[in-house]
């Protein structure tokens, strides 16, 4: 097709900005503005495309794959519609959604920047899991109209990764789907980091020879990773706990606390300590960062000896690497290139591929304990200081989580 459109300017078919095409780049100037930038070259025309998995290469094809043969499959599953889960995609694709309040470091930026992110996530679903998966960002951020939005997509998909959506919303949120649908539901920003610090708290207390009821933990950040973190330990066994937000250590006295801190007021910080964060953490066992900001060196010095410090902040650690090793037994980070990187890759793909093939009606907290020890599992006799969590490319998780997580779906009966 050629012409041009009603403003006088050249026509463009979306087909002139696929992968390898040189068409955006000529019309926009963007081979001049990031040409040096090899992230651009990746993401141009975008990461996902749809194909089918039959040929239409005759009449016939043509028949069966679209009309008449497709109302044959609609009528019966119209009159029994657990069939959906062998004649359609959806019980093996998951809605990447997210309304682009709370990317990656990058905060709010809306929908449309978020959505190379989802794409992103997409790809890693595919990469580690085998997964298709469809990103879905949303213009709005009314927690109704996500839950609404959500919930009316939902049968088209087997799973929703909730991602990248702040604080509070963001619980509630995942809350109210959790309990309307019965397919698996998780915001990953939560739970698979909770996931993944779990598995690397795990294996760090091996090195230092601490079981993890002994450990004092301090929490920075009370936001959707430290709320889900706080949790997951929680469940684990670790029984001190102290979680700080900016204004220091949440307590029962304090009056300024939301729904959510006031649970973790009534859960953890069992000597109902009321100062700072710096002040908790003198003699403390485990630093766990998920708050942003800067610990200085003297309050790092302060902790037990043979402490572990995970500094997750991303891009800039809460606390130095290199400052941490000179008084940790064991550091770890959320950057690649560091040792012991906290990825959620290595949580998520394997949890949804596990509570897909269980056909899971959703995610427990079994679930996620079972999919953190298999992680840890992978490690094994190998750990050591800088080797308590894999790789993120290492291939043997997706598949070892998956199959815990299935296993774990089967004995609590949540499946259909």
């Amino acid at each position: 097709m050629s012409g041009t459109g009603g403003t006088g300017g050249e026509y463009r078919s979306v087909l002139d900005y696929a992968p390898g095409s040189m068409s955006a780049q000529q019309h926009d100037g963007t081979a001049d503005r990031f040409a040096d930038d090899p992230a651009f070259a990746v993401h141009e025309g975008g990461k996902l495309v749809v194909r089918p998995t039959r040929p239409i290469e005759t009449v016939a094809d043509l028949a069966l794959t679209y009309t008449p043969g497709v109302a044959r499959v609609s009528s019966a599953i119209a009159t029994e519609p657990a069939l959906a889960d062998r004649y359609t995609w959806a019980p093996r694709v998951v809605a990447v959604v997210s309304d682009g309040t709370a990317v990656l470091g990058l905060g709010d930026i809306g929908p449309a920047a978020a959505l190379p992110v989802m794409e992103g996530k997409a790809c890693l679903f595919s990469e580690f899991a085998g997964l298709s998966s469809v990103p879905v960002v949303l213009a709005t951020t009314d927690v109704d109209a996500i839950v609404e939005t959500v919930a009316a997509i939902a049968p088209s998909f087997g799973g929703i990764n909730l991602e990248d959506i702040s604080a509070p919303r963001c619980f509630e949120i995942e809350e109210r789907l959790r309990e309307r649908l019965d397919i698996p539901v998780m915001h990953d920003d939560q739970h698979g980091t909770a996931i993944v610090v779990l598995a690397a708290l795990r294996n760090a207390a091996r090195v230092v020879g601490r079981e993890l009821g002994s450990l004092r933990v301090v929490v920075s950040g009370a936001g959707a990773a430290g709320v889900a973190c706080t949790k997951i330990l929680l469940g684990a066994g670790v029984g001190d706990i102290a979680v700080a937000d900016s204004r220091g250590v949440l307590h029962t006295g304090r009056g300024d606390l939301t729904p959510i801190k006031r649970w973790l007021a009534d859960n953890t910080n069992r000597s109902g300590y009321a100062g700072t964060m710096a002040g908790a953490l003198e003699g403390a066992d485990v630093y766990l960062g998920l708050s942003g900001g800067s610990v200085p060196e003297s309050v790092i010095a302060s902790m037990a000896r043979d402490c572990i410090v995970f500094s997750l902040a991303n891009p800039i650690p809460e606390v130095d690497p290199e400052m941490a090793a000179r008084y940790a037994a064991v550091v770890a980070t959320g950057r690649s290139g560091e040792p012991n990187q906290i990825n959620n890759v290595l949580a998520f793909p394997g949890v949804f591929r596990g509570a897909i093939d269980a056909r899971a009606t959703g995610i427990t907290e079994a679930m996620k304990l079972a999919a953190a020890t298999a992680i840890a599992d992978v490690v094994g006799d190998e750990v050591r200081a800088d080797y308590v969590v894999p790789s993120p490319l290492d291939r043997r998780v997706a598949e070892a989580v998956a199959t815990a997580v299935a296993a774990c779906a089967r004995e609590e009966g949540v499946t259909r």
